[in-house]
């Protein structure tokens, strides 16, 4: 039932609800009420930013988004991707440790794994390299050496259908590793 029919049962039985002035008047207070009722309903969805869509713009102007490193790669992200990054960032906790940046790569499409380096010691096998205690501050990021991104249903229709590169993923990474410490990338 909309807002006009509803008006009508509000007056009382002495005004004539059918008229034609009566009707037009109650279809404009009704159309109104019905409009309010549905960006009620819309500030509920763009309140979270996983179903945000008209406010996603200002949810990324908040958080930062998008970043240097997505900026740099000259390749638009679609709203799917811009929502993952949204929610990402606003999820993130951060962190120090492989499975962080594991993760991280992640959200923004990249499989990898992480070594870290280590000072030789004694106890290490002959063959192992010999390195000293600033190797501990060394960490290398695995990657395949050509990721393909490809695009999804959520996409728009003026995207590419596929982004090849690791810029994004280098980037992203040395922008968010701790100071103190050197990432390389390999890639096989």
């Amino acid at each position: 039932m909309n807002h006009s029919d509803l008006l009508k049962l509000l007056l009382p039985s002495s005004l004539d609800a059918n008229g034609r002035a009566m009707n037009a008047e109650l279809a404009a207070d009704g159309n109104a009420l019905d409009l309010a009722q549905f960006w009620a309903d819309q500030v509920l969805v763009e309140a979270d930013p996983r179903t945000a869509t008209l406010t996603l713009a200002d949810w990324e102007r908040v958080y930062g988004l998008p970043t240097a490193c997505i900026a740099a790669t000259g390749v638009a992200q679609s709203t799917a991707e811009r929502r993952a990054a949204l929610i990402g960032r606003v999820t993130m906790q951060g962190g120090q440790s492989p499975a962080y940046f594991i993760a991280l790569a992640a959200s923004i499409g990249y499989t990898i794994t992480i070594t870290e380096g280590h000072p030789h010691t004694t106890e290490m096998d002959s063959e192992d390299p010999v390195t000293d205690e600033q190797y501990r501050f060394i960490w290398f990021v695995n990657s395949a050496l050509n990721t393909v991104r490809e695009l999804t249903t959520e996409d728009d229709t003026e995207m590419a259908t596929a982004v090849w590169g690791n810029t994004l993923l280098e980037c992203t990474i040395n922008q968010s590793k701790p100071a103190h410490t050197l990432a390389l990338f390999l890639y096989t």
